[in-house]
């Protein structure tokens, strides 16, 4: 194959690969169907017909709900946003703790601080990089309010493990499902696994809206906490005679009627899709795994893989050179795509080791939560906590995003050759 081009070689692909990008007719037909109707929001902060969003918002909740299966799907403007209403909906006080994964992007963790609460974060586990269930039961306290699950890169946790200790302890299950849309747990939906679930329309999810959420649930007293943290509870609960007025301090997290009217027709594609992207997992798994230094990743018994992005295994000793110089060598034969880097080191460094933890400072700068009256815990952040996390970012794993349905085969052949040129040349690393 030729010199590598990270020492001067011809690189494998010389021009940019494809734009990942799902806006078509139908969208521009939903919006120009709201512009029209001339109310781009019909939200009102107040007890009133209203309350609950204009058309396109109830019909966006009504097609996610039926989509997925589940009783309540309640719109909102990040999932994000989402998050922060369902660790407000199940209760949770100052000074209680919440059982979170390192490996992840920080609101699946700071959801927890919104209201008060600790972040405790638990190791992941080794070969499906989702939080692990012996690492959550070693964490439990009985401050232990709840846990927020991710399903990281897109595959479903262990939600028979994982909801047997909270059934068991009386916690509630929150399931980050931003990165898994489709994905399936013994034919249940990621999302609708644990007591409250949120999904994600940011930009650069399987399907989108720009911003936005979605929270999902079975349970009718948790659905109608989350509606009303997302529309200004405390100007609503008086009229609406809610009494169990915990958490009711409401916020502005409300979706726009473009938004739903595009997440609709967003929604519509979903499935093709998720079908475009696994096949694309697939045939780039059989084509690079003859290489015996990679470990491309595994797929939990009875379940399917979203594969919001390709989490790939590197191990140093059979290569006998660093994942980073692996990657180095990779990216240079492959020209970026126009919103980013095409290889990601590590994915995300463990959240516990961001300056707020290290320094136990959040809400002003005396410590709060951590360090107050109301908090009768040692929490503990130093480095070495989750030991496989930290292996995972700092030495073994790394990923891409050059599997998406914009990928032809022509395309991923490229991304093939370019791991096969590095490892055959890797004597020149």
């Amino acid at each position: 194959m030729g010199k590598l081009a990270i020492n001067g070689g011809k690189p494998v692909r010389t021009r940019p690969f494809p734009r990942y990008n799902t806006i078509g007719k139908e969208e521009k037909k939903a919006v120009n169907r709201v512009l029209s109707s001339g109310i781009l929001s019909r939200f009102l902060g107040c007890w009133d017909k209203d309350f609950y969003g204009g058309k396109e918002i109830q019909a966006l909740e009504y097609e996610w709900a039926k989509y997925f299966r589940v009783k309540h799907a309640i719109a909102v403007n990040s999932c994000t946003s989402g998050l922060y209403c369902a660790v407000g909906a199940v209760g949770v006080e100052p000074g209680q703790e919440i059982i979170v994964s390192p490996y992840t992007m920080s609101a699946s963790a700071t959801a927890a601080l919104i209201f008060n609460a600790v972040p405790v974060f638990a190791d992941i586990e080794e070969d499906y990089f989702c939080i692990d269930p012996e690492s959550i039961e070693k964490k439990i306290t009985s401050r232990t309010k709840a846990i927020i699950i991710v399903d990281i890169f897109g595959l479903p946790y262990n939600a028979d493990a994982i909801n047997k200790i909270a059934k068991k302890r009386g916690i509630f299950v929150i399931e980050d499902a931003a990165q898994a849309p489709g994905a399936l747990y013994k034919n249940r939906f990621a999302g609708t696994l644990g007591d409250i679930g949120v999904y994600s329309l940011n930009y650069h999810k399987h399907i989108h809206c720009g911003e936005g959420g979605i929270v999902v649930a079975n349970n009718d007293r948790l659905a109608e906490r989350v509606r009303l943290i997302r529309n200004h509870a405390e100007s609503v609960v008086e009229d609406k005679k809610v009494t169990d007025l915990a958490n009711m301090i409401g916020f502005n997290f409300r979706m726009t009627e473009i938004e739903a009217a595009i997440a609709r027709s967003q929604l519509r594609k979903l499935k093709k899709l998720l079908r475009e992207r696994q096949e694309n997992c697939d045939y780039f798994a059989r084509h690079i795994s003859d290489i015996p230094a990679l470990k491309v990743p595994k797929v939990r018994p009875g379940c399917t893989h979203a594969y919001y992005a390709y989490p790939i295994k590197f191990n140093e000793n059979i290569a006998g050179i660093s994942r980073k110089r692996f990657v180095e060598a990779v990216s240079a034969e492959l020209v970026p795509v126009k919103s980013g880097l095409v290889m990601n080191l590590g994915y995300a460094k463990p959240l516990y080791l961001q300056p707020m933890y290290q320094k136990k400072i959040a809400y002003g700068s005396s410590g709060c939560p951590f360090k107050k009256p109301w908090y009768d815990g040692n929490i503990n952040y130093r480095k070495g906590i989750c030991p496989v996390t930290e292996r995972m970012y700092e030495k073994e794993l790394f990923s891409h995003e050059l599997i998406k349905p914009s990928m032809a085969k022509k395309d991923l052949d490229d991304v093939i050759k370019a791991f096969h040129k590095a490892w055959q040349h890797r004597d020149e690393l």
